[in-house]
């Protein structure tokens, strides 16, 4: 693992961190949490509370996944 990965991966898990708190914090985000089909409704819930937990380094959203969220 590059260092630049290693930044990647403790970014995303720190980002996790704080994405759970707020679960607790956040009156509704458990259960629209709980509402997602798949990882990319996830991501996709996450980026909108401004969380970046996306995808993993060099990974990309296949594309007739990306329609779908």
């Amino acid at each position: 693992m590059s260092e630049q990965e290693l930044d990647l991966f403790i970014q995303k898990v720190l980002q996790l961190s704080e994405l759970v708190d707020s679960l607790d914090k956040v009156p509704g985000r458990r259960e629209l949490l709980s509402n997602c089909n798949d990882h990319y409704q996830v991501v996709k819930l996450a980026e909108s509370w401004g969380y970046n937990i996306g995808r993993r380094w060099g990974e990309e959203i296949p594309e007739k996944l990306q329609q779908r969220l």
